[in-house]
């Protein structure tokens, strides 16, 4: 018997009855308890809208835009639509950020050919997918330092670390750690004194900042209308509110989009044009996202934008009331960053929360940059805010009764030296097993342990640790 496929069709109704049993500890997706990963408009409507359109496209393929045509003119209105609100452009719809920001940093390698090996230069605070597609693509990435007190990029720095290698500049709008603005206009001046492109990051802020700045929130510039940007990415999964797999990539020539795409033509098949990463791909997310701005437009973005605002400020000023709390910087989005102190330990916090039924995301420190718990403001957070205070404050005195989260003595030091070469699988989840964590056993684990020892470890170690989390977790 093949594992996984039974000798023969099940019912329907089974099926889902299982697929509801899966689900059982999972994070909800509606109701704004879940504060990273899941964006919720309050609308049902909206989302069921979604939904159906998601499943009428679902088995349409993009790969082909010939054989459906519904594709191109759905793909029309979508990028036009973004396109319109971000300073113009010429746009590719993708299946998300990183694949967005890997078409970007290939368009500009591919327009900027380079004597040695070519390098992007980014802010320690810009996204991972730099990192990613520097990676796949055959990239250096020259990181550079953010101010220590507002965590904005430093422009001097960046055009101190361009050199006649490098193919991209970035700038992020707002970077996700924080939710700060870089100083977008500053940082584009410099890469364009230098001839290079310089792609804004605004996979978060790219559909939640103009609604802010229309709800009265002071946004200076930031897209394709500012001299020097050459590229944008802009996520619709996210403060667009559409299901998940629908970003959209915006260049200020189209040329260089053109400079993104891929064509082979060197075998007997099939014509091979992709304009993304992926070739076959369903269009499901492309109705999704269509349907979602539809149904909302621009009112109800505009709306949603105000409720946002609203609820970003009132849990920054609730914070400020919670001994032994800050918020870090000044956001200018609805991204907030609360660090915690000697008193109260955010791994701990962040446990305690889940336990009261709320999901705040902790983030490691780095470059300086102290661990704190990251909260995604949504347009359905207005309606909870109060609530969310009353657990961070209750979750914080837990925390502050409970302690730090410790390590068991020689531990850190005994991961720092773990050769994971040498450790299957199975080895590796009793060793999580020994600090509270079952990688196998399903459910939600507590893991300010495990988040403390993350903690402690250099950079490269953690990413060694988290891979091999994985690898168990699916073993």
């Amino acid at each position: 018997m093949t594992p996984g496929l039974p000798p023969a069709g099940r019912p329907i109704g089974d099926l889902l009855s299982d697929v509801a049993r899966m689900r059982q500890d999972d994070l909800p997706v509606r109701g704004g308890k879940v504060t990273a990963y899941v964006y919720d408009t309050g609308r049902p409507e909206v989302h069921e809208a979604a939904a159906r359109a998601y499943a009428e496209m679902l088995e349409v393929n993009c790969l082909d835009p010939t054989a459906f045509p519904s594709i191109v003119e759905m793909e029309r209105q979508v990028v036009g639509a973004v396109a319109a609100e971000l300073g113009g452009g010429h746009g590719i719809f993708t299946s998300g950020g990183t694949e967005s920001i890997m078409l970007a940093v290939k368009a500009a390698r591919d327009s900027r050919p380079v004597a040695g090996r070519p390098a992007l230069v980014a802010p320690v605070t810009a996204h991972p997918a730099f990192h990613k597609a520097a990676h796949y693509l055959g990239l250096d990435v020259v990181r550079t330092p953010v101010d220590p007190g507002t965590f904005r990029a430093d422009p001097a720095a960046v055009a101190a670390a361009i050199t006649r290698d490098t193919v991209l500049v970035v700038a992020s709008a707002p970077s996700y750690p924080q939710g700060v603005l870089d100083p977008v206009a500053e940082i584009a001046a410099a890469a364009a004194a230098r001839g290079v492109p310089c792609h804004v990051d605004a996979c978060v802020g790219g559909w939640l900042l103009p609604w802010l700045r229309e709800a009265g929130a002071e946004v200076p510039p930031f897209d394709l209308s500012v001299s020097g940007v050459t590229s944008l990415s802009c996520d619709l999964h996210k403060f667009g509110y559409a299901p998940k797999g629908a970003s959209v990539v915006l260049f200020r020539d189209p040329a260089m989009r053109r400079r993104a795409y891929y064509a082979s033509a060197a075998w007997p098949g099939y014509t091979v044009i992709n304009a993304t990463v992926q070739s076959s791909r369903s269009a499901g997310p492309l109705g999704g996202a269509w349907a979602t701005l539809q149904a909302l437009g621009r009112e109800g973005y505009l709306r949603l934008g105000r409720d946002t605002l609203a609820a970003a400020r009132l849990l920054r000023e609730g914070v400020a009331g919670i001994p032994g709390l800050r918020v870090l910087g000044d956001p200018v989005s609805s991204l907030v960053a609360i660090a915690g102190s000697d008193e109260v330990d955010v791994f701990v916090l962040s446990d305690e929360a889940r336990k009261r039924g709320w999901f705040l995301q902790p983030q490691l420190s780095y470059a300086g940059i102290p661990a704190n718990i990251h909260i995604t403001v949504t347009g359905a957070t207005l309606a909870g805010v109060d609530a969310m205070l009353k657990v961070i404050a209750e979750s914080a005195a837990a925390a502050r009764e409970r302690g730090p989260a410790t390590p068991p003595p020689g531990l850190v030091e005994l991961v720092a030296g773990l050769d994971l070469d040498a450790l299957d699988d199975a080895a590796f989840g009793e060793l999580a097993a020994s600090v509270g964590v079952n990688l196998t056993g399903g459910g939600q684990p507590e893991m300010a342990v495990v988040n403390a020892i993350l903690d402690a470890l250099d950079p490269e170690t953690r990413e060694s640790i988290l891979i091999r989390f994985l690898s168990t977790i699916y073993a």
